[in-house]
């Protein structure tokens, strides 16, 4: 809408805000009693004939965002510099800065947390998706299609577990499978391959697990799952593997820019001077952009909470699978026409542009994630969970599969995404300034876009690059990750060879995931290594199982001081402040909190 229209409308909302034009985006200032207000004022906003995005500044009374800064700060990386510098060790950075290695470039990524993986890389279902639900003409839709088709290779390079089972879409009626069907024809259009309406005998072959009330549904061929956590490490380490540097708690605090070019980077390690630089940075990615004079999109945070079932429960889906998210209301209905098409195609355009809905997911591990919600909040760092909210997902989807118990949870957890007001990614080169490159707003289906993200980016830092230096493949470049062993997926008579060869991998220290002090020691001597229990328990499960650690995680305490040289006392969960054991009770011994 034009800006004189905008302005009567979110007078409606509250009067104290002001909109204006600046740099080819629409501009919201002023300040409401209710973040629900901000929020539904920058939805108005969106217009993407117009302008190039939302710069919602809307103060929301009461409210300051409190970020987490690392406690380190040093001169450990004042005055480096660099051919590219990447900000945010999620996965979309993770597959840039080792994309950037297959050319002779210095690449360094910093990360605020403690490790790769620490923000929503490290919070979400691990589904490869399949694009049918994005908009033809979207980013999400293009990289989405891209990344997918890449993932087999990836995970076979990376040695990442991955798996193509598919995805399945329960119909409820036949209005329902109408409106499948119609995704199905579109699917091709927009480059989607491998769908198929099924009837509830076909689906049977692929999703045993099939509710008494579904008349059929819509199989996505294409559709995976892997790790999250474990192909954003896997990326990092090969990154570092092929000469990348990674820096961790590591914060960006400010940029200076001269003449559309970002020449310092101030972190709390000290300045840096790339000569180009990724934006990738998550939810903090409009601030990072605002920061290098950039900035045409907000990160309005969305919060979304599964829950980890115990691998007794891994029988209930095969797949990932989850109910149609096309609902009319009674008032919608009344402006479709009465052919059952026009109804089906209505349902189609109905269902949420934020948001995929609930689902149950059988995770490469053998445990079910069911989940997530999707709430707007306005803390970017908010990952608590509250009873309601798990109870709510467990109602929902107990009408999927009967099955799902309280009883089996295990663990449950809450990751905060980084939408734009466009729900669009904006992955692009610097409109004003020059050297920055922009991967933000990478929500879902962020998980399976990266690594054609990744191509992108790298070949617009190399174009950008080659303008003043000579850019050149490299071509020692090896994409295939060194593997370690992982005993629970080894025969007993390779186990036995191995505990032969090294007797660590015969001392078991995690009893529910069967993980030996050798597997361990192998992720703190591998090319990134982290001495944190979330590290190791990330990297290779000793936590994960059905007691969540409470009896593995004091010998995983002492396996890490052990190597890392350092007191028992001083290993930590996470972050440097999150510690475990404050001091010895008895001699040799501590106590745990």
């Amino acid at each position: 809408m034009n800006l004189k229209r905008l302005r009567r409308e979110l007078r409606k909302l509250d009067a104290g805000i002001v909109a204006s034009e600046r740099d080819g985006c629409v501009l919201l200032e002023g300040e409401v009693d209710d973040y629900a207000t901000a929020f539904a004022a920058g939805k108005l906003a969106v217009d993407k004939d117009r302008y190039l995005g939302v710069l919602n500044d809307i103060k929301v009374r009461g409210f300051e965002q409190k970020v987490s800064l690392p406690a380190e700060s040093d001169h450990s990386l004042d005055g480096v510099k660099c051919d590219v510098l990447v900000i945010g060790g999620g996965i979309t950075g993770c597959a840039v800065a080792r994309e950037l290695r297959r050319h002779q470039l210095s690449v360094l990524l910093v990360e605020k947390g403690p490790d790769v993986a620490s923000g929503q890389s490290s919070r979400n279902g691990g589904v490869v998706h399949v694009g049918v639900n994005f908009s033809k003409g979207s980013q999400k839709l293009r990289y989405c299609v891209r990344g997918n088709a890449m993932y087999r290779k990836l995970a076979h390079d990376l040695h990442v577990p991955y798996e193509n089972k598919g995805q399945v879409t329960f119909a409820r009626t036949k209005v329902e499978m109408l409106a499948l069907e119609y995704v199905h024809r579109t699917a091709l259009d927009k480059g989607v391959v491998g769908t198929k309406v099924m009837d509830r005998d076909e689906l049977r072959k692929v999703e045993p697990s099939v509710p008494e009330w579904s008349v059929g549904g819509l199989f996505m061929g294409t559709g995976g799952i892997t790790s999250p956590y474990l192909m954003t490490i896997a990326l990092a380490e090969n990154a570092v593997e092929n000469g990348a540097t990674v820096a961790l708690n590591t914060a960006v605090l400010d940029m200076k820019v001269k003449d559309g070019l970002i020449v310092e980077v101030s972190t709390n390690r000290g300045t840096i001077r790339p000569k180009a630089v990724v934006n990738a940075a998550g939810v903090y990615a409009d601030v990072i952009a605002q920061m290098a004079d950039d900035r045409t999109f907000t990160i309005h945070p969305r919060v979304g909470t599964n829950i980890v079932m115990d691998k007794k429960a891994g029988w209930m889906v095969n797949t990932s699978m989850g109910k149609t998210p096309f609902t009319l209301t009674p008032k919608q209905l009344e402006d479709v026409p009465a052919d059952l098409f026009s109804r089906a195609k209505a349902m189609v355009a109905s269902a949420s542009s934020h948001t995929k809905g609930i689902a149950l997911i059988h995770t490469v591990d053998g445990n079910v994630l069911v989940g997530p919600n999707a709430d707007e909040v306005p803390d970017r760092e908010d990952t608590s969970t509250s009873r309601e909210v798990v109870e709510k997902i467990l109602r929902s989807q107990q009408e999927v599969q009967g099955a799902v118990s309280a009883s089996d949870i295990i663990a449950y957890f809450t990751g905060v995404r980084s939408p734009t007001y466009e729900e669009d990614f904006v992955v692009r080169p610097g409109i004003r300034t020059r050297n920055v490159f922009e991967a933000a707003g990478i929500q879902s289906p962020g998980l399976t876009a990266a690594p054609a993200i990744a191509v992108d980016i790298a070949s617009w830092v190399c174009d950008y690059l080659s303008d003043a230096m000579d850019v050149l493949s490299n071509k020692s470049f090896n994409p295939v990750r060194q593997a370690s062993p992982v005993l629970a997926g080894l025969s007993l008579e390779e186990r036995d060879l191995l505990v032969h060869e090294n007797p660590d991998y015969g001392e078991i220290v995690c009893r529910c995931e069967e993980i030996s002090k050798g597997e361990i020691l192998d992720v703190l001597r591998s090319p990134l290594p982290v001495y944190t229990v979330d590290a190791v328990k990330r990297r290779c499960r000793p936590g994960m199982g059905r007691c969540q650690g409470a009896f593995c995680l004091p010998a995983v305490m002492r396996i890490i001081a052990d190597e890392a040289g350092i007191a028992y006392q001083d290993v930590v969960k996470g972050d440097s402040r999150a510690r475990i054991v404050f001091g010895p009770t008895k001699e040799g011994k501590g106590t745990l909190l």
